[in-house]
């Protein structure tokens, strides 16, 4: 009996997974939907952890050294880690509990990594931040992170990465003009996939 209810409350919790280039404007919308959540929706957003410094600004991340990273690997600490952008991420594996006690999981993942997460959550939700290329130009050159060259090559990889992507249940969500007109579109996604009444 225990485990049959188990397994009815891992049916009802939904994983998401957000995915987006670099300048989609994908962590400012998960910020956005975490703070404007409504109370009676049980979702919860997971930190990434990262092989960069805590303070290399964009999300908030758990910053670790590649030796704590592997190590952590090595002991299963992780639910799901790749290596993109000469950067090892991880997922923690507290996630799987968080679906066992039928909380929605909102996760910051990777598009070239997508196949993978897949197979080890079939019941997984990817949700694809998407933004017109003149748009991301103007927000890559804005921030003033990379050369003229590096922005040349995060557009074609967007443009390349956002065609291979493949996913029968994929959802895009269009971020073209404000992160709070996104950012209630993923709200509501949450909610009407939960049957849960948002106001």
């Amino acid at each position: 009996m225990a485990e049959l209810l188990i397994m009815r409350v891992m049916t009802m919790a939904n994983l998401y997974y957000v995915i987006g280039a670099s300048g989609s404007g994908k962590d400012s919308l998960m910020n956005f939907a975490r703070n404007h959540m409504p109370e009676n929706t049980k979702a919860v957003f997971t930190h990434r952890y990262i092989t960069r410094p805590a303070n290399a600004g964009g999300e908030n991340h758990v910053s670790l050294s590649e030796k704590e990273f592997n190590l952590r690997k090595a002991a299963g600490c992780f639910a799901m880690s790749w290596y993109s952008h000469d950067m090892y991420y991880g997922i923690s594996i507290e996630i799987n509990q968080w679906l066992r006690f039928g909380l929605d999981v909102v996760v910051n993942g990777s598009r070239a990594y997508l196949d993978e997460a897949t197979k080890l959550y079939p019941q997984l939700q990817p949700v694809l931040i998407s933004v017109n290329s003149d748009i991301l130009r103007e927000r890559l050159e804005s921030r003033g992170r990379e050369t003229p060259e590096q922005i040349e090559r995060r557009l074609e990889q967007a443009h390349s990465l956002e065609l291979q992507v493949s996913h029968p249940g994929l959802i895009i969500i269009k971020n073209n003009s404000t992160v709070e007109n996104a950012g209630e579109q993923f709200i509501q996604l949450i909610c009407n996939q939960k049957q849960t009444q948002c106001a």
